[in-house]
């Protein structure tokens, strides 16, 4: 690329400062990420209404076991109270990503505050492995090592509580469901974590008050406790699980995970199909909230343009980007005339510790 040092600051210049695709297009981009079906405030108020859905099936199932639990000594019963806490207590996280998460960005936060969504999920991922996990393992080692001694009445009491639990759990997670649907189904639509948060609740309750049932059931049938504290085991296993994924996922997301390649790869494209752009030496991507990333490229410009250009030059690619992914929250463009070889393994490139 030709041109003096001076005139590759001019042009680096705006595009970082300028915002996304400068300050007259801000309020558009906004609005166009707004309009994608299952992002936006319109996708949050589906979401809230699933989470406290759930919150309130929770909170009563959660009684109901625990009542259960104690009039019939039932350690799986008692597991699946502990597991119904763990889930009301998370969906109060759930409620707090969604309102904290769409503050609007301000001096301490240019970025905004789209990663409390994945703090309040990681959250409630531990809240699972803790309060569910732990005290289910707690509970069916109790059971056998002490044996328990139920009354039949007790556990009939027991598998009924149990039953409306499972339709309860059921219908909580078909409106779960039925919103990932909404949302175009596949794993584009649980990319908000906290729906993919009550979704994993969910069935993780349906499958867990069956364990319990058969835990239950297969203890009145044989005598043999051993039967429910190894559904108890069995529940915390599967929390455990349950914690380990979800948490694996916000955490991803909380130390800045990149876009998926199929979106960086149309990124690329469609940059090096500006007339204005030779080549460019790399791209990086961090999502910065549900709907919201963070987009900066390394690029080098066609040899000939003027400095007066290369301002306008500039913002008309990060508009033309912002046009196209609605997205990108974020776009900085850096004009460099470093061999692409030297650029893909500089630090920042590589993502090794220094990069610029």
């Amino acid at each position: 690329m030709s041109g003096t040092s001076s005139e590759r600051e001019q042009a680096t210049r705006p595009a970082a400062d300028a915002g996304p695709a400068g300050a007259p297009h801000a309020a558009d981009h906004g609005r166009h990420g707004r309009d994608r079906p299952g992002t936006g405030s319109g996708g949050d108020r589906h979401t809230r209404v699933t989470v406290l859905v759930a919150l309130a099936a929770n909170l009563v199932i959660a009684v109901a076991k625990a009542a259960g639990g104690v009039l019939a000594g039932s350690p799986a019963l008692l597991s699946e109270a502990a597991h119904s806490v763990a889930d009301s207590l998370n969906e109060v996280f759930l409620l707090a990503a969604l309102r904290r998460s769409r503050r609007p960005a301000d001096r301490r936060h240019p970025f905004g505050y789209g990663k409390e969504r994945f703090f309040w999920s990681l959250l409630a991922a531990v809240g699972i492995f803790v309060m569910g996990g732990c005290f289910s393992f707690f509970q069916g080692a109790q059971a056998l090592r002490e044996g328990t001694e139920e009354k039949f009445s007790g556990y009939v009491a027991g598998l009924i509580v149990l039953g409306v639990a499972l339709v309860a759990e059921g219908v909580s997670l078909l409106r779960a469901l039925h919103q990932v649907r909404r949302q175009g189904g596949g794993l584009g639509a649980l990319s908000d974590p906290a729906l993919r948060t009550v979704v994993a609740e969910d069935g993780t309750a349906v499958l867990g008050v069956t364990l319990a049932l058969a835990g239950m059931g297969l203890h009145m049938a044989t005598g043999q406790v051993v039967w429910e504290a190894s559904a108890s085991l069995a529940i915390g296993v599967l929390l455990v699980y349950v914690a380990y994924r979800l948490g694996r996922d916000a955490r991803d997301q909380l130390i800045g995970e990149a876009v998926d390649p199929e979106l960086s790869a149309r990124i690329r494209a469609r940059l090096e199909a500006q007339p204005e752009i030779d080549s460019v030496e790399a791209l990086f991507t961090m999502k910065l909230g549900l709907d919201s990333t963070l987009v900066a490229a390394r690029i080098d410009l066609v040899p000939g343009l003027e400095s007066e250009r290369l301002e306008r030059v500039a913002v008309r690619i990060k508009r033309s980007l912002a046009r196209t992914f609605p997205e990108a929250g974020q776009i900085f463009l850096d004009v460099t005339d470093r061999p692409a070889g030297e650029a893909r393994e500089s630090p920042a490139a590589t993502g090794e510790r220094g990069g610029a």
